[in-house]
């Protein structure tokens, strides 16, 4: 259907822009044609659009739906750039590129409203059973009961033991009827969630699954070895855990925030500075003794040192890279309180961006000194590094900015950062601009 949509839409676009032709016609745009369906199939790959359909949440399938087209959308431009001899008409690729997305979110919108109703018709029953009671057992069973769009009946757990299994949860015998009950009510799968140790166990009900015809699933029991919460992913038929989801690994999500860096730093240089960099520059001068710029090196993505621009807002003094700026502090010039109070004084980091240093939305840079402090405190500190840092951050719309003389200060802002590396998306960095701008419209009292 995606693809039907894809070259449906173009032949439609060249009708609405009065090109009177017919199929033959369109063959003379073979390889534009061609390129596009290699565009989409990149896009949706990369993505991940079509994986896991009728099982997958629906907010996770329209992100990468809208993501797919973002990067389709990109990648056709870049040919065209590429390919300067690529003849295409403007105006019916205009109409294209405005209609193409519509027509594919309005049918994977209508998809998911039929797979709502007809989910169960089309996977056929979904009543499980799981075996063992351990951690590994009732975190499923916890998943799939707080998750009802997957359209799994629990009938309950197996285990040899009834008083670890809770009571709001239905016990229905020992693992060695597991098989045998399981087969005679009907229940479509098994899931084993035994620990490592009876893996022999776990053989047999394996063996005995097959000869009744019971699928079986095996649920690793990893948080009896390692406290921590894996994520799987396949090398060939090799799992290999991974501790969080880093969606700027990706390189596709990569080049994406890159883009839209370079696209927002290069609006404010050319819109914002260009005239404001003179103006503030002479006012700083006048003000106070000192360069127009501080700058200060700060620990970038991989820890790699950079050197962080801001406009100047102390007196020149030694404490600059040890101390932080504190309420009242006498170091702020007259001009630097105010730069300070409405953060006109960061707006010299968008230099940063461009050139790469810095992105626009991600954790904030530390001062070296900090960086090494708080890596000797706080857990987890240096796994933020993995990010190029931002001019503004999950941690600061969340009011978590200005001095932390306590570490639990230090530790929920990391707390913050690491929640952004996990859940990045286009559209959070949009959400975390726009609150920016709304914080410093109603003025942050963590700004000093």
């Amino acid at each position: 259907m995606d693809y039907a949509i894809l070259n449906g839409t173009l032949y439609l676009a060249f009708i609405m822009a009065d090109y009177d032709f017919g199929w033959v016609d369109v063959y003379d745009y073979k390889l534009t044609i061609l390129l596009l369906n290699f565009c989409w199939f990149y896009s949706s790959h990369i993505f991940d659009v079509y994986s896991h359909l009728l099982k997958r949440e629906a907010v996770p399938i329209m992100g990468a739906n809208i993501g797919a087209l973002c990067l389709f959308t990109l990648v056709a431009i870049i040919i065209k750039i590429i390919l300067p001899g690529l003849y295409i008409p403007p105006t019916p690729f205009i109409y294209y590129f405005a209609l193409f997305p519509i027509l594919i979110l309005s049918w994977r919108f209508s998809f998911l409203l039929m797979r709502k109703y007809k989910r169960i018709a089309w996977i056929g029953p979904n009543s499980i059973a799981i075996i063992g009671a351990g951690s590994a057992g009732i975190d499923l069973y916890n998943y799939i009961v707080s998750n009802p769009q997957l359209d799994y009946y629990i009938a309950g757990i197996f285990d040899d033991d009834p008083a670890k299994v809770p009571p709001h949860i239905n016990f229905l015998g020992s693992i060695q009827e597991s098989i045998a009950c399981v087969s005679n009510n009907k229940i479509g799968e098994v899931f084993c969630a035994l620990p490592f140790h009876e893996s022999d166990r776990v053989e047999k009900l394996m063996e005995e699954a097959d000869e009744h015809m019971v699928r079986f699933r095996v649920v690793p029991d990893i948080k009896s070895n390692i406290h921590h919460t894996f994520l799987v992913e396949m090398f060939g038929i090799v799992p290999v855990l991974k501790p969080r989801q880093e969606p700027l690994e990706n390189k596709a999500n990569e080049i994406i925030k890159r883009m839209f860096d370079i696209l927002f730093s290069s609006l404010v240089l050319f819109l914002l500075l260009s005239w404001l960099i003179p103006i503030l520059a002479l006012i700083i001068k006048l003000d106070s003794k000192g360069p127009v710029f501080f700058k200060q090196l700060r620990s970038g993505k991989n820890n790699k040192p950079f050197y962080c621009l801001k406009f100047r807002s102390m007196t020149v003094n030694h404490e600059s890279d040890t101390l932080q700026a504190c309420p009242g502090d006498a170091r702020v010039t007259r001009i630097g309180g105010f730069m300070r109070r409405t953060s006109i004084d960061e707006l010299p980091q968008f230099i940063n961006v461009f050139m790469g240093n810095m992105s626009v939305v991600g954790p904030r840079p530390h001062m070296l000194k900090h960086t090494h402090d708080y890596s000797q405190l706080i857990k987890n500190y240096m796994v933020r590094h993995f990010l190029t840092p931002g001019i503004t951050g999950w941690a600061q719309v969340n009011g978590l900015r200005g001095e932390t003389r306590e570490t639990a200060s230090m530790l929920n802002r990391v707390k913050a950062d690491l929640w952004y590396l996990e859940n990045w998306s286009i559209l959070l960095d949009l959400k975390i601009i726009f609150l920016t701008i709304w914080n410093m419209a109603r003025h942050d009292d963590n700004a000093f």
